[in-house]
């Protein structure tokens, strides 16, 4: 047999620190069909407007459609930067189309801000835990994470001493159903945390994949929006994904104009542009106010499949185990008495066909093995029940 020939290049040191996520493999496994999986952080399929997305993308291309299939601005479609403005205006904040850039998902948008904003060994504070795709992204740039304590109330602002943040870059944080606890942070947290960034000259990277998908308990004024008037640097993540739907990869960045500019020449170097056919087609659907009819239904199915998956732990898992009750979003976490790993509970429920995914790779400086994510989002009811059931069982046995 023919000695396999060895490629003619070398890896960059960038590429050999690259690692799977962890979810994405998990996520392997639940494609079979006889799997219960509460890993993936996917979105409701029933809650695309699949055939509004089919008429927009129809007029667009009927109306339009050399314009829609031609290159475009790297910072985006004009009309939809203006409405993405007007979009954050109303909630409050001080923001112009000129501080929009679109972008091809908010993941593209972490990719990016890692670029310009981090150097090797550069000091990044995140929250402990944090949302594993940053953590995966971010990584890439080499840098040294400082992970800021949290609570059941989230990110703790007092955590953050001159020390903590002395050099750092960025805080990269989720006020809002927190990706992986569903945590949410305060409106007084909230101030306290812009406050100190004011004070030690820290900016704040806000993602709010979720900040839409509130089904109980009272909405809280955006970092981003808060930002002007406690003199606070904040740059906002947004996304089309959890509103709308994953596959059309579309979301944005606000942020002043210097950081705007640089991310545009980052950008270009990387696709060029997001996509100018989805864009004009997500213009076309969200100008006249559709999300105001669509997002209560939304929010709707996540409350009710939400409030099943509580339901279930509360009657199912021992005394021993806690977990977060979020108002919103799509996950909930789950902490095990310290004895238990979760990576290991995870291979037995898989062997029952129940998928979840473990707590540790959301630490950026790993441990707490005895924690897990679930996730309720596509789940129905009734193998919510059973899963949670399946989980709980294991549980039982461990502690027994």
């Amino acid at each position: 047999m023919d000695k396999p020939i060895e490629p003619a290049f070398s890896f960059s040191e960038r590429a050999q620190q690259l690692t799977s996520s962890a979810i994405r493999e998990i996520l392997k496994v639940t494609e079979r069909p006889e799997v219960i999986s509460f890993a993936g952080g996917l979105p409701a399929p029933a809650g695309f407007p699949v055939e509004v997305v089919r008429a927009a993308f129809d007029k667009v291309l009927a109306t339009n459609g050399r314009a829609a299939l031609q290159y475009g601005p790297t910072e985006g479609y004009r009309p939809l930067r203006e409405w993405v403005a007007a979009d954050l205006a109303a909630a409050g904040a001080q923001v112009s189309p000129e501080q929009i850039l679109i972008v091809s998902g908010s993941q593209q948008a972490l990719d990016l801000l890692g670029k310009v904003l981090i150097d090797k060994d550069s000091k990044v504070l995140v929250e402990d835990p944090s949302y594993l795709g940053a953590l995966q992204s971010f990584s890439l740039y080499q840098p040294q994470y400082v992970p800021v304590p949290t609570d059941e109330g989230g990110l703790i602002p007092e955590a953050i001493t001159p020390e903590l943040a002395a050099g750092a870059r960025f805080l990269y944080a989720l006020p809002n159903f927190q990706n992986p606890t569903g945590r949410t942070l305060s409106l007084e947290r909230r101030i306290a945390l812009l406050k100190r960034a004011a004070e030690l000259g820290l900016a704040i990277i806000e993602d709010d994949p979720y900040g839409e998908l509130r089904y109980a308990g009272e909405p809280q004024p955006g970092l981003f929006t808060l930002a002007a008037e406690y003199g606070a640097n904040v740059v906002r993540l947004g996304t089309f994904s959890k509103v709308l739907a994953p596959g059309l990869r579309l979301g944005f960045i606000a942020a002043a104009r210097p950081i705007i500019d640089k991310l545009v020449q980052a950008k270009q170097a990387t696709d060029l542009h997001t996509p100018t056919l989805t864009q004009m087609a997500v213009y076309e659907i969200v100008k006249d106010g559709f999300l105001q009819e669509h997002l209560p239904k939304v929010r709707e199915i996540y409350r009710k499949q939400g409030r099943c998956m509580l339901e279930a732990i509360e009657r199912e898992f021992p005394d021993t185990v806690s977990w977060t009750r979020p108002e919103g979003g799509m996950f909930l976490w789950v902490t095990l008495p310290g004895h238990i790993d979760s990576t290991a509970l995870l291979q037995k429920a898989i062997e029952q066909n129940v998928a979840f995914v473990p707590g540790a790779p959301f630490y950026s400086g790993g441990g707490r093995a005895n924690t897990m994510r679930l996730s309720f989002a596509t789940v129905p009811e009734d193998k919510i029940r059973a899963g949670i059931a399946i989980l709980g069982k294991l549980l039982k046995e461990y502690t027994a």
